[in-house]
């Protein structure tokens, strides 16, 4: 896991900054508003493509999918950290995280410590 210096952690505390913390896959999105006819403003994050795989990410450690899998477990065992299981997700890219871990024998891709171009915890 990459470790990030304690003034970064701090940065993500500043209201206005960026709604989505450093380690959120949306962190880097890019945040649009809409104005409603009253003249108020809403605030939403665009659509977030997939980042493209580094060399890393494309030669990750295979992973065998057994029953009792999930991509929460499988990001704290090899990321260190559950909430970085979108990483995985992407690496192979699905579209519902629940697509991962449902087939026993399925073979996955874990992104290595490069993983994705941007990412702050591979």
């Amino acid at each position: 896991m990459t470790e990030i210096e304690p003034y970064e952690n701090a940065l993500d505390a500043i209201p206005g900054a960026h709604p989505y913390p450093r380690s959120s896959r949306y962190h880097d999105a890019e945040i649009g508003v809409h104005r409603m006819p009253d003249g108020t403003e809403v605030r939403y994050t665009k659509r977030r493509l997939l980042p493209p795989l580094s060399e890393a990410a494309q030669e990750g450690v295979p992973h065998t999918v057994s029953s009792g899998d999930r991509p929460d477990l499988l990001a704290q065992r090899y990321i260190g950290d559950p909430g970085q299981w979108w990483q995985i997700a992407d690496a192979n890219p699905v579209l519902d995280p629940h697509e991962l871990t449902e087939e026993a024998g399925r073979t996955l891709t874990i992104p290595g410590s490069d993983g994705f171009q941007g990412a702050r915890y591979a």
